[in-house]
């Protein structure tokens, strides 16, 4: 018992936030006041962010402002990081945006709670140690296809179009720009080039600025100036309620949750994949260590959380993550100290957030699109092997044309017979004078074969036996005109067996029973030999044996 009791709390230490093992280590004026500054720097670059991801998904800005300072909050509180900000982030605008389409905000808020419920689940299960095998190709297909995408939902601010409704998908909604690019407002893509052209000469010649800040603040200094024709989030908002984030429930469509399945499915991969990468980014960056389930789990109750505030998904925002790392965080304080300055900003500022355009919030989406393209990893995955290009480009053209909860499906499963391919590429079956080199690794002699018992064969099999090659042993009787008198099938180089593996070897010695051939096993590997016996696949001493090494089989196949 008392061996168990530490083997059980530290199978529980992985879901202990951060916040709770730094302030137990010890918390001191100077952390306080390094995350204090880290916080404020990060509210300073949320805050047009936020508002203008949430117009983006087809919402209102207070929408996403809620979702920084709820979310926000309970992933620092809860979270399995040091320093991960978390709030709206742009991988979710299109199928946020999709489901308010079809479904309506009480269909996101459903949404936004199963993902949640699901996150939750994953963390308790431990799923977190899994999310680092998903296929790099798939996460940039995906990731470049949501960056298309938001471009491409940015161009009616952009240009200042006459459009009322953007539609959802992808051809149809390029076909209505054409059709409105004549009305286009004139002010508004003079506005939307000079803030970008603002954003990216701070980038360069002045890093530490908040660039999306001042390029949205010179943007409503030029239309308050200047009386530019062009809308902003007074004009089609009516403004930003200068009140606290309220506890309110929509009316949710329970009866179809089967339909939102699939989406909110979507959302808890996309924050957990992100949250996850950005935790990984940023033990890098401070050299620590983050706590993978607990993060999923915190990502879990943030989204709850923020469905429960009218908000939307949220996970961990790699931008703001590094920007809060970079201005000095030292704990997951700075993160809590983010979302209530963004608090005080929504109730001081709201007034004045009246007056910024949406073509410089369009601005800002602009670069936070170029940002998640990752065009250079694009470029270098494509001149992997000519599978991963395939595999790269179907969730790519997917995520733009289609749907992402389908680009992730098709690139998840296409990877994964990809990589059953070329693990069954690996496995080798062979016969011959290579096959009776000893086990210590030593040259096999040039006339090993003709050194065989009379009447016995020999054959081995190098790497898992699994099901993408359990078919493969069909074809090894069918070399031998003759059945032999004994069979022995070397094993010594198959680290792992399945149960398709098994099933393919039970039906050959089945075969091998019915030609009178017996069967030696040698140079069982520890799994391979467990999850025989689980199979009840064992030795008999007359059609099945086992056998520790090759020498021991030619000696139980001479006898």
């Amino acid at each position: 018992m008392n061996a168990a009791t530490p083997a059980r709390a530290a199978s529980w230490q992985i879901f202990v936030p951060k916040l709770y093992t730094v302030l137990r280590q010890g918390y001191g004026p100077a952390d306080l006041r390094h995350d204090l500054v880290a916080g404020l720097t990060v509210a300073i670059v949320a805050l047009p962010l936020s508002m203008a991801l949430a117009i983006a998904s087809g919402t209102t800005p207070e929408k996403g402002l809620h979702t920084a300072i709820v979310a926000g909050f309970l992933i620092s509180l809860l979270g399995g990081s040091r320093v991960q900000i978390g709030g709206p982030t742009a991988a979710f605008i299109p199928v946020v945006f999709n489901v308010i389409d079809k479904f309506g905000y009480g269909g996101l808020i459903l949404c936004t709670l199963l993902a949640g419920l699901m996150l939750i689940a994953a963390g308790l299960l431990r799923v977190g140690t899994l999310m680092k095998y998903i296929p790099k190709p798939v996460i940039t297909g995906f990731t470049a296809g949501i960056a298309v995408s938001i471009f491409s939902s940015q161009v009616k601010d952009l240009l200042g179009l006459p459009l009322d409704k953007v539609p959802p998908e992808f051809l149809e909604r390029w076909s209505a720009y054409l059709q409105h690019l004549p009305g286009f407002t004139p002010a508004a893509a003079a506005l939307a080039a000079v803030c970008i052209a603002a954003i990216v000469a701070l980038r360069r010649w002045k890093p530490s600025a908040p660039g999306f800040l001042i390029a949205v603040i010179l943007g409503a200094l030029a239309v308050a100036l200047f009386q530019l024709p062009v809308e902003t989030i007074g004009t089609r908002f009516g403004g930003i309620p200068a009140t606290l984030p309220s506890f309110e429930i929509p009316h949710i469509p329970f009866e179809r949750t089967h339909e939102l399945f699939p989406s909110a499915f979507t959302i808890a991969f996309l924050a957990a994949v992100e949250s996850l990468l950005s935790a990984v980014v940023a033990d890098g960056m401070i050299g620590g260590r983050h706590r993978s389930n607990c993060e999923l789990i915190a990502q879990g109750v943030a989204n709850a959380g923020s469905a429960l505030f009218g908000g939307l998904p949220a996970t961990g925002a790699l931008a703001r993550t590094a920007t809060n790392v970079r201005a000095g965080a030292r704990s997951p304080v700075a993160g809590i100290a983010h979302a209530l300055f963004l608090l005080l900003f929504m109730l001081v500022l709201a007034p004045l957030m009246s007056y910024v355009p949406l073509a410089a919030l369009a601005a800002v989406l602009v670069i936070v699109a170029w940002n998640m393209a990752e065009i250079e990893s694009f470029r270098h995955l494509m001149s992997g092997p000519i599978g991963d290009r395939a595999v790269l480009l179907l969730t790519f053209a997917l995520t733009v044309m289609f749907d992402l909860t389908v680009a992730i499906e098709v690139g998840l499963v296409l990877a994964a017979f990809l990589f059953m391919h070329r693990m069954s590429e690996v496995v080798a079956m062979e016969s011959g004078v290579s096959l009776l080199d000893d086990e210590d690794g030593s040259e096999p002699a040039p006339d090993q074969r003709a050194q065989l018992p009379p009447g016995v064969e020999a054959f081995q099999i190098s790497g898992p036996l699994f099901f993408a090659v359990a078919n493969r042993l069909d074809e090894v009787l069918n070399q031998y005109r003759q059945p032999p008198r004994v069979f022995i099938l070397r094993l010594r180089l198959v680290p792992l067996i399945d149960a398709s593996g098994v099933t393919a070897l039970t039906q050959m010695i089945e075969r091998c029973r019915r030609m009178g051939t017996q069967v030696i096993l040698s140079g069982l590997q520890e799994q391979p030999r467990r999850v025989l016996a689980q199979m009840h696949v064992v030795p008999d001493g007359a059609h099945l044996r086992f056998a520790p090494d090759f020498r021991a089989a030619l000696e139980l196949a001479g006898r």
